[in-house]
C-alpha cells in the first residue's frame, strides 16, 4: 500500500492519478488527519509526501514522518515534500533567486533510482518560490540540477528517501510516469 501526505496542494490528486495508472492507487491522507501510529498501523510499502504551500516546518506531519519511516520505508518526497526530506535531516530551504511558477527548465540527473532510464537532461515543470539551500546536510547528495546549478533532486545516502523540486506529475515533466515508476521499482 501506497500512503500519500496531502500538504493541502491540488497536485496532490495528480500524484495520486499518475500512481493509480502505474497500478498503485494511494490511499491519501491530509498531513494533519492522520498521526505517524496510524501510519506505523498501515505499515505503508512506500510513502509520498505532497507539493503544497509554505516552508517544511509548518507541513503538519510531513517533516516527522520523513524521520520515523524513513530509514525503513521508500519516501518520494515532492516539491514541498522535497524540501521537508532536507529540513529533517537538518538542511535549509531558502527563498528561490527567482519565482518558477509553471515555468519549465532542464534538469540534468545521475541516472540512478528514481532517475534511471529517464531522458538526459529532464524536461521539468517548476511551480516553486523556495528551494533546498547549499551546502546539503550529512547524509544527503544531489542527485539533479538545473543549468544554473539549482538542486531539482536529493537522495538519502543510506536511506531509500528520493525528493524532487520539480513536479513529475505536471503535464509540463517529460518522463514523470516513468520516475514515479522507477520509485515504486525501488
Amino acid at each position: 500500500m501506497i500512503l500519500l501526505i496531502d500538504n493541502y496542494d491540488s497536485f496532490t490528486w495528480n500524484l495520486a492519478q499518475y500512481l493509480g495508472e502505474l497500478g498503485a492507487a494511494p490511499l491519501v491522507k491530509r498531513n494533519d488527519e492522520i498521526t505517524l501510529d496510524e501510519i506505523a498501523a498501515l505499515d505503508p510499502d512506500r510513502i509520498v509526501i505532497s507539493p503544497g504551500p509554505g516552508r517544511p516546518e509548518s507541513a503538519g506531519i510531513s517533516v516527522d514522518v520523513i524521520r520515523r519511516f524513513g530509514p525503513r520505508t521508500p519516501i518520494l518526497g515532492v516539491c514541498l515534500g522535497h524540501q521537508a526530506i532536507a529540513y529533517a535531516f537538518g538542511g535549509e530551504v531558502v527563498r528561490a533567486p527567482q519565482l518558477m511558477h509553471g515555468k519549465v527548465s532542464m534538469v540534468t540527473h545521475d541516472g540512478r533510482g528514481i532517475f534511471k532510464n529517464l531522458a538526459h537532461p529532464l524536461t521539468a515543470g517548476r511551480y516553486h518560490s523556495l528551494i533546498v539551500g547549499a551546502p546539503l546536510p550529512s547524509g544527503l547528495e544531489a542527485s539533479a540540477r538545473t543549468e544554473d546549478g539549482t538542486l531539482m533532486g536529493l537522495r538519502h545516502t543510506t536511506f531509500p528517501i528520493h525528493g524532487v523540486q520539480f513536479h513529475p506529475e505536471s503535464i509540463l515533466t517529460s518522463d514523470g510516469h516513468q520516475l514515479l515508476r522507477n520509485f515504486l521499482e525501488l
